[in-house]
């Protein structure tokens, strides 16, 4: 089933599981009764409906996949999310459900990577010996 059009991926029980698989992930229902998947209290994808009562699933995605997937039917930048590279995919795009489960992976991945480095830490993320965080800007002193 794993080549197959992404439609179980838009029902909220398989939602729901695929995101508890993700590292630290936990899932919420916020918005309407929309599925929200978060980390370290972020939010990385949602599953709910669109205009019209159809299911939509909108996530986070790298610079690349958010140029190119609004290119395919059914995908769109996602609104009030757009700013921060977010994409809104329609049940019916031409998306499997393989595709799909890896871009909500990768929107996990790429909300994780930006957490403090003691949240991830704490939600076990970390990687040993990985190098400490470079500040973003100058420290004053106190």
């Amino acid at each position: 089933m794993s080549g197959s059009r992404g439609a179980d991926l838009f029902d909220r029980a398989p939602f729901e599981a695929f995101i508890r698989t993700l590292p630290a992930a936990t899932v919420v229902r916020q918005w309407g009764d929309s599925s929200v998947g978060k980390v370290g209290g972020k939010i990385f994808a949602v599953l709910g409906e669109a205009a019209g009562g159809a299911a939509s699933m909108s996530f986070k995605c790298s610079d690349l996949a958010f140029e190119l997937l609004p290119e395919l039917e059914g995908i769109r930048q996602a609104p009030y999310l757009a700013r921060a590279k977010w994409v809104a995919v329609r049940s019916g795009s031409p998306l499997t459900r393989a595709e799909l489960a890896d871009y909500v992976a990768e929107a996990h991945r790429l909300v994780a990577a930006r957490l403090p480095r003691r949240v991830k830490a704490e939600l076990g993320l970390e990687q040993p010996g990985t190098p400490p965080e470079k500040p973003s800007g100058p420290r004053r002193a106190r």
